[in-house]
């Protein structure tokens, strides 16, 4: 096996020192107002070593909260918050992407502005938990959005990518995976509705159709990527027999745009790596452009598949918790620091800052 995984490479405009990227790890521990502090300045700068960090899902308004603590990029504080994130990270030599969110039905009444029912395509109930601060929650039966909302929606996804712009990030990642909003346009079983957004799979793409013209109109296609998860039950909404010819469809649609990278979870969301035979290699192959790997790598399956060029860069998740220096020790070949098991999720410093690097 070679190199190839620590050496440079370019997706779109972003030039990345190697091909280590660190997931977006939501880690919920927002203050105020959903605004990043100084520990998440310390945080995102102890990792900057890998070649790209994708920070964390980030929602682009109140409605688009899902969990407690969670960050915004919706106000001022909240870009001032994430600018101070952002130099940190470039002054030790890193990249860092936004990425870009909307949880839609996965959310309760008590995280929602004024109490209200969550929105999403259709008026069906999530198998899935939030935290509302107190305690994991069922989530709330959601609201369908109306065909008349669509461009407001739209338009706070466009505002979203002018305020990561000027907090200072080097690209956004529009997340369309784990089964948030734009995934619940996208399946059939959470997309009842009978407008333009609805039906058949042509319909059911509208949504992140215009998302993208909206955010290409503030960024460069090279600078902005998409996250999907063609073969995952994430938050209780696939795979199911239609997740190939669906997803071949999605790719489809994004391939003409010209984009920095397709970030895809490969299977299950931090789970298994299993799909029908062949599905995912003959999706990863329909989109000519940067491709991002993601989910239950390890080191020599890394190497493998950017060496074959299955993947251009490879995401980790999990281990970028609890090993800072994770591209270091993987390009050393070192012992990783034990996986974290306690303090993931909500807290301060300990089990986020704390983790160790090598010596030396």
């Amino acid at each position: 096996m070679s190199d190839k995984l620590f050496e440079p490479v370019e997706l779109g405009a972003i030039h990345l020192k190697n091909r280590v990227v660190m997931a977006p790890l939501t880690r919920s521990r927002a203050g105020d107002g959903d605004v990043t502090h100084d520990l998440h300045v310390e945080y995102y700068a102890q990792r900057a070593g890998a070649g790209l960090i994708i920070a964390e899902a980030t929602q682009i308004s109140p409605e688009g909260k899902g969990y407690i603590a969670t960050p915004g990029i919706y106000s001022p504080a909240q870009i001032a918050g994430w600018k101070k994130v952002t130099e940190a990270v470039h002054s030790k030599g890193g990249k860092i992407v936004l990425q870009i969110w909307h949880v839609g039905r996965i959310s309760h009444v008590n995280l929602q502005p004024n109490g209200q029912a969550p929105v999403s395509a259709s008026a069906i109930r999530a198998e899935a938990m939030s935290h509302d601060g107190t305690d994991y929650v069922p989530a709330s039966t959601p609201r369908a959005l109306e065909t008349s909302e669509m461009p407001r929606l739209v338009e706070e996804y466009r505002q979203a990518a002018v305020n990561a712009k000027e907090a200072g990030f080097d690209g956004i990642e529009i997340h369309a995976a784990n089964g948030y909003l734009i995934e619940q346009f996208l399946r059939s079983g959470t997309n009842k509705r009978d407008d333009a957004y609805g039906g058949p799979v042509d319909n059911r793409l509208r949504l992140l159709r215009e998302v993208m013209d909206a955010v290409l109109t503030v960024w460069d296609a090279n600078r902005v990527g998409v996250r999907i998860s063609p073969f995952s039950p994430g938050n209780g909404i696939g795979p199911d027999a239609e997740s190939v010819e669906l997803y071949e469809q999605v790719i489809d649609a994004l391939e003409p745009l010209g984009l920095a990278y397709l970030h895809a979870i490969e299977g299950a969301t931090g789970g298994g790596r299993d799909w029908p035979e062949g599905a995912m290699q003959a999706l990863r192959k329909r989109f000519s452009g940067p491709y991002i790997a993601n989910n239950g790598y390890d080191r020599d399956l890394a190497i493998r598949a950017v060496d074959s060029g299955e993947a251009d860069a490879v995401a980790f998740g999990r281990p970028y918790i609890s090993n800072p220096d994770l591209a270091e020790r993987l390009a050393k070949n070192a012992p990783l620091n034990p996986p974290a098991t306690e303090n993931v999720y909500g807290g301060g410093a300990k089990g986020y800052t704390d983790y160790p690097k090598l010596a030396g």
